[in-house]
Protein backbone atom coordinates (compact mmCIF):
# COMPACT_ATOMS: atom_id res chain seq x y z
CA UNK A 1 0.00 0.00 0.00
CA UNK A 2 1.68 3.80 -0.72
CA UNK A 3 2.09 6.15 2.04
CA UNK A 4 0.45 10.01 1.47
CA UNK A 5 3.98 11.14 -0.39
CA UNK A 6 3.92 7.94 -2.86
CA UNK A 7 -0.03 8.86 -3.68
CA UNK A 8 0.87 12.61 -4.55
CA UNK A 9 4.12 11.33 -6.68
CA UNK A 10 1.63 9.06 -8.31
CA UNK A 11 -0.82 11.65 -9.29
CA UNK A 12 1.94 14.11 -10.71
CA UNK A 13 2.96 10.71 -12.62
CA UNK A 14 0.03 9.93 -14.10
CA UNK A 15 -1.09 14.25 -14.81
CA UNK A 16 2.26 15.15 -15.67
CA UNK A 17 5.12 12.26 -16.47
CA UNK A 18 8.00 11.61 -14.86
CA UNK A 19 9.85 14.70 -14.68
CA UNK A 20 7.44 16.07 -12.53
CA UNK A 21 9.29 16.29 -8.75
CA UNK A 22 7.12 17.04 -5.73
CA UNK A 23 8.90 18.91 -3.17
CA UNK A 24 5.98 19.86 -0.57
CA UNK A 25 3.01 18.72 -0.37
CA UNK A 26 0.24 20.85 2.37
CA UNK A 27 -3.71 20.36 3.66
CA UNK A 28 -5.36 23.63 2.55
CA UNK A 29 -9.00 22.49 2.97
CA UNK A 30 -11.15 19.18 4.64
CA UNK A 31 -14.30 18.37 5.05
CA UNK A 32 -16.90 15.59 5.06
CA UNK A 33 -16.01 14.46 1.93
CA UNK A 34 -13.04 16.05 0.41
CA UNK A 35 -9.70 16.81 1.09
CA UNK A 36 -7.60 20.18 -0.26
CA UNK A 37 -3.63 19.63 -0.84
CA UNK A 38 -1.13 21.94 -2.21
CA UNK A 39 1.43 20.56 -4.50
CA UNK A 40 4.70 22.14 -5.22
CA UNK A 41 6.49 20.70 -7.51
CA UNK A 42 9.62 21.40 -9.44
CA UNK A 43 6.85 22.51 -12.06
CA UNK A 44 4.98 25.06 -9.75
CA UNK A 45 2.08 24.50 -7.84
CA UNK A 46 -1.04 22.03 -8.68
CA UNK A 47 -4.35 21.61 -6.12
CA UNK A 48 -5.08 18.42 -5.44
CA UNK A 49 -8.77 17.16 -4.54
CA UNK A 50 -8.87 14.01 -3.01
CA UNK A 51 -12.10 12.02 -1.73
CA UNK A 52 -12.94 8.08 -0.99
CA UNK A 53 -16.44 8.84 -2.11
CA UNK A 54 -18.40 5.70 -3.22
CA UNK A 55 -19.21 7.40 -6.61
CA UNK A 56 -16.34 7.35 -8.31
CA UNK A 57 -16.81 9.43 -11.04
CA UNK A 58 -18.07 12.40 -9.16
CA UNK A 59 -14.69 14.26 -9.63
CA UNK A 60 -14.21 13.08 -13.16
CA UNK A 61 -18.08 15.46 -13.46
CA UNK A 62 -16.11 18.28 -11.82
CA UNK A 63 -13.43 18.12 -14.16
CA UNK A 64 -16.35 18.40 -16.70
CA UNK A 65 -17.84 21.00 -15.53
CA UNK A 66 -14.64 22.94 -14.86
CA UNK A 67 -13.92 22.39 -18.02
CA UNK A 68 -17.39 23.54 -19.99
CA UNK A 69 -16.99 26.60 -17.43
CA UNK A 70 -14.04 27.62 -19.08
CA UNK A 71 -15.00 27.71 -22.46
CA UNK A 72 -17.86 29.30 -21.81
CA UNK A 73 -17.19 32.39 -19.70
CA UNK A 74 -13.86 34.89 -19.58
CA UNK A 75 -14.12 34.54 -16.07
CA UNK A 76 -10.85 32.75 -14.43
CA UNK A 77 -11.54 28.72 -14.01
CA UNK A 78 -8.95 26.56 -13.12
CA UNK A 79 -7.67 24.41 -15.65
CA UNK A 80 -7.57 20.53 -14.71
CA UNK A 81 -4.75 18.51 -15.86
CA UNK A 82 -6.02 14.85 -14.75
CA UNK A 83 -9.08 12.52 -12.66
CA UNK A 84 -8.63 9.15 -11.55
CA UNK A 85 -7.95 6.77 -8.98
CA UNK A 86 -4.84 5.98 -6.69
CA UNK A 87 -6.02 3.29 -4.25
CA UNK A 88 -8.81 4.15 -2.31
CA UNK A 89 -8.47 7.84 -3.44
CA UNK A 90 -10.35 9.60 -5.97
CA UNK A 91 -8.35 12.41 -7.44
CA UNK A 92 -8.76 15.52 -9.21
CA UNK A 93 -5.59 17.72 -10.08
CA UNK A 94 -5.99 20.86 -11.31
CA UNK A 95 -3.97 24.88 -11.48
CA UNK A 96 -3.14 26.02 -8.24
CA UNK A 97 -4.74 29.26 -7.43
CA UNK A 98 -2.69 31.89 -5.38
CA UNK A 99 -4.74 34.43 -3.77
CA UNK A 100 -4.58 38.08 -2.65
CA UNK A 101 -6.72 41.63 -2.77
CA UNK A 102 -9.89 42.05 -4.51
CA UNK A 103 -9.23 44.29 -7.66
CA UNK A 104 -11.04 47.65 -8.06
CA UNK A 105 -13.54 45.75 -10.42
CA UNK A 106 -14.07 42.61 -9.04
CA UNK A 107 -17.70 42.53 -8.16
CA UNK A 108 -18.31 44.02 -11.64
CA UNK A 109 -16.42 41.77 -13.68
CA UNK A 110 -17.83 38.77 -11.60
CA UNK A 111 -21.51 40.18 -13.01
CA UNK A 112 -20.14 40.51 -16.01
CA UNK A 113 -18.36 37.26 -16.17
CA UNK A 114 -21.71 35.58 -15.15
CA UNK A 115 -24.02 36.92 -17.32
CA UNK A 116 -21.66 36.16 -20.16
CA UNK A 117 -21.98 32.56 -19.17
CA UNK A 118 -25.76 32.46 -19.42
CA UNK A 119 -25.91 33.59 -22.75
CA UNK A 120 -24.70 29.94 -23.07
CA UNK A 121 -28.12 28.19 -24.42
CA UNK A 122 -29.01 24.73 -25.43
CA UNK A 123 -32.37 22.97 -26.73
CA UNK A 124 -33.45 21.67 -23.32
CA UNK A 125 -33.26 22.27 -19.52
CA UNK A 126 -30.45 20.03 -18.50
CA UNK A 127 -27.33 18.15 -19.53
CA UNK A 128 -26.17 15.73 -21.47
CA UNK A 129 -25.79 13.82 -18.46
CA UNK A 130 -26.64 14.05 -14.42
CA UNK A 131 -23.46 15.18 -12.45
CA UNK A 132 -23.23 16.28 -8.60
CA UNK A 133 -23.88 19.17 -5.95
CA UNK A 134 -21.51 19.03 -3.36
CA UNK A 135 -21.87 14.97 -3.09
CA UNK A 136 -25.12 14.59 -3.90
CA UNK A 137 -26.33 12.93 -7.01
CA UNK A 138 -28.03 16.02 -9.61
CA UNK A 139 -30.61 14.49 -11.51
CA UNK A 140 -30.32 16.61 -15.75
CA UNK A 141 -32.79 14.66 -17.61
CA UNK A 142 -33.83 17.19 -20.36
CA UNK A 143 -37.35 19.08 -20.36
CA UNK A 144 -38.53 21.32 -22.87
CA UNK A 145 -40.50 22.94 -19.92
CA UNK A 146 -38.58 25.01 -16.88
CA UNK A 147 -40.84 24.55 -14.43
CA UNK A 148 -41.20 20.40 -15.37
CA UNK A 149 -37.74 20.41 -14.99
CA UNK A 150 -37.43 22.11 -11.65
CA UNK A 151 -40.04 19.76 -10.08
CA UNK A 152 -38.79 16.53 -11.56
CA UNK A 153 -34.89 16.73 -11.29
CA UNK A 154 -34.29 19.54 -8.75
CA UNK A 155 -37.13 19.30 -6.05
CA UNK A 156 -38.58 15.88 -5.80
CA UNK A 157 -35.34 13.96 -6.08
CA UNK A 158 -33.81 16.04 -3.38
CA UNK A 159 -37.55 15.75 -1.42
CA UNK A 160 -37.78 12.48 -1.40
CA UNK A 161 -34.43 12.05 -0.51
CA UNK A 162 -34.97 13.52 2.70
CA UNK A 163 -38.38 11.54 3.36
CA UNK A 164 -36.30 8.37 2.80
CA UNK A 165 -33.40 9.32 5.26
CA UNK A 166 -36.31 10.06 7.82
CA UNK A 167 -35.71 13.90 7.80
CA UNK A 168 -39.03 15.22 7.08
CA UNK A 169 -42.22 13.55 7.81
CA UNK A 170 -45.09 12.61 5.36
CA UNK A 171 -47.30 15.62 5.85
CA UNK A 172 -44.10 17.52 4.97
CA UNK A 173 -43.86 15.94 1.96
CA UNK A 174 -47.14 16.06 0.74
CA UNK A 175 -47.54 19.93 2.08
CA UNK A 176 -44.11 20.70 -0.08
CA UNK A 177 -45.79 19.03 -3.14
CA UNK A 178 -48.56 20.99 -2.89
CA UNK A 179 -47.44 24.30 -3.92
CA UNK A 180 -47.03 22.66 -7.67
CA UNK A 181 -49.79 23.28 -9.06
CA UNK A 182 -49.19 27.22 -7.76
CA UNK A 183 -45.57 27.54 -9.55
CA UNK A 184 -47.06 27.68 -13.00
CA UNK A 185 -47.25 31.25 -13.42
CA UNK A 186 -44.14 32.19 -11.41
CA UNK A 187 -41.35 31.65 -13.21
CA UNK A 188 -40.60 34.04 -16.32
CA UNK A 189 -40.25 32.04 -19.74
CA UNK A 190 -36.67 32.14 -20.90
CA UNK A 191 -34.08 29.56 -23.03
CA UNK A 192 -32.18 27.56 -21.00
CA UNK A 193 -29.01 29.20 -19.96
CA UNK A 194 -25.57 27.22 -18.66
CA UNK A 195 -25.32 27.72 -15.15
CA UNK A 196 -22.62 27.53 -12.51
CA UNK A 197 -25.18 25.68 -10.29
CA UNK A 198 -23.74 26.32 -7.00
CA UNK A 199 -22.81 29.90 -6.92
CA UNK A 200 -22.42 30.97 -3.68
CA UNK A 201 -19.85 32.88 -2.07
CA UNK A 202 -17.59 29.95 -0.90
CA UNK A 203 -17.30 28.78 -5.11
CA UNK A 204 -15.80 32.24 -6.16
CA UNK A 205 -12.24 32.77 -4.77
CA UNK A 206 -9.75 36.08 -5.41
CA UNK A 207 -7.08 34.62 -8.24
CA UNK A 208 -3.33 36.60 -8.09
CA UNK A 209 -4.72 39.56 -10.01
CA UNK A 210 -7.30 40.00 -7.77
CA UNK A 211 -10.09 38.61 -10.44
CA UNK A 212 -12.80 36.31 -9.36
CA UNK A 213 -11.91 32.74 -10.10
CA UNK A 214 -15.25 30.17 -10.08
CA UNK A 215 -14.59 26.96 -8.22
CA UNK A 216 -16.62 23.45 -7.73
CA UNK A 217 -19.82 23.80 -10.38
CA UNK A 218 -22.45 22.21 -10.45
CA UNK A 219 -22.98 22.89 -14.19
CA UNK A 220 -26.60 22.39 -16.28
CA UNK A 221 -28.67 24.29 -18.59
CA UNK A 222 -31.78 26.02 -16.56
CA UNK A 223 -33.48 28.78 -15.79
CA UNK A 224 -30.75 31.91 -15.10
CA UNK A 225 -31.92 33.20 -12.11
CA UNK A 226 -31.49 30.08 -9.77
CA UNK A 227 -27.50 31.23 -10.16
CA UNK A 228 -28.92 34.67 -8.80
CA UNK A 229 -31.01 33.72 -6.36
CA UNK A 230 -28.59 30.76 -4.98
CA UNK A 231 -26.03 33.69 -4.46
CA UNK A 232 -28.70 35.59 -2.53
CA UNK A 233 -29.09 32.29 0.47
CA UNK A 234 -25.86 33.18 2.58
CA UNK A 235 -25.69 37.13 2.42
CA UNK A 236 -25.66 37.92 -0.80
CA UNK A 237 -22.87 39.19 -2.94
CA UNK A 238 -21.86 42.91 -3.75
CA UNK A 239 -24.67 45.24 -5.55
CA UNK A 240 -21.95 46.21 -7.77
CA UNK A 241 -22.33 42.22 -9.00
CA UNK A 242 -26.18 42.47 -9.34
CA UNK A 243 -25.68 46.02 -11.19
CA UNK A 244 -23.09 45.23 -13.25
CA UNK A 245 -25.02 41.78 -14.34
CA UNK A 246 -28.35 43.81 -15.61
CA UNK A 247 -26.61 45.81 -16.78
CA UNK A 248 -25.85 42.82 -19.97
CA UNK A 249 -29.04 40.92 -18.96
CA UNK A 250 -31.44 42.80 -16.94
CA UNK A 251 -34.36 40.24 -15.27
CA UNK A 252 -38.06 40.55 -15.14
CA UNK A 253 -40.11 42.41 -12.60
CA UNK A 254 -40.86 40.31 -9.76
CA UNK A 255 -37.23 38.81 -9.12
CA UNK A 256 -37.61 39.35 -5.43
CA UNK A 257 -40.89 37.06 -4.91
CA UNK A 258 -39.24 34.12 -6.44
CA UNK A 259 -35.76 33.98 -4.92
CA UNK A 260 -37.14 31.91 -2.40
CA UNK A 261 -39.12 29.18 -4.18
CA UNK A 262 -35.62 28.89 -6.76
CA UNK A 263 -33.63 28.28 -3.28
CA UNK A 264 -35.81 25.81 -2.14
CA UNK A 265 -33.25 23.52 -4.15
CA UNK A 266 -30.47 24.61 -2.28
CA UNK A 267 -32.17 24.41 0.90
CA UNK A 268 -33.28 20.68 0.13
CA UNK A 269 -29.46 19.85 -0.49
CA UNK A 270 -28.77 21.38 2.39
CA UNK A 271 -31.31 19.43 4.49
CA UNK A 272 -30.15 16.14 3.01
CA UNK A 273 -26.18 17.11 3.57
CA UNK A 274 -26.32 18.96 6.90
CA UNK A 275 -30.12 18.32 8.68
CA UNK A 276 -33.36 19.77 9.83
CA UNK A 277 -31.38 22.97 11.05
CA UNK A 278 -32.60 23.86 7.27
CA UNK A 279 -36.52 22.80 8.13
CA UNK A 280 -37.29 25.96 8.99
CA UNK A 281 -36.27 27.89 5.81
CA UNK A 282 -37.73 25.79 3.70
CA UNK A 283 -41.26 26.00 5.47
CA UNK A 284 -41.23 29.82 5.98
CA UNK A 285 -40.98 29.75 2.08
CA UNK A 286 -43.61 27.07 1.65
CA UNK A 287 -46.23 29.25 3.84
CA UNK A 288 -46.20 31.79 1.31
CA UNK A 289 -48.50 29.24 -1.04
CA UNK A 290 -50.78 28.30 1.86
Amino acid sequence: MLDQREIYEQILFNALGPFTQLKSASLIAAGNHNQGVKLDTSEGSFFLKLNFDHERDILVKEAEGLKKLKNSTFLKVPKTFDHGRVEDYNYLLSEFIPSSRQHLDYWEDLGLGLANLHLNSFSHFGLESDNFIASLHQKNHPFDNWLDFFIEQRLEPMLGKAYFDRLIPLDFLKNFQAIYPKLDSLFPKEKPALLHGDLWSGNVICDREGKPCLIDPAIYYGHREMDLAFSRLFGGFDSRFYEAYESVLPLEPGFESRIGVYNLYPLLVHLNLFGTAYLPGIEKILQRFQ
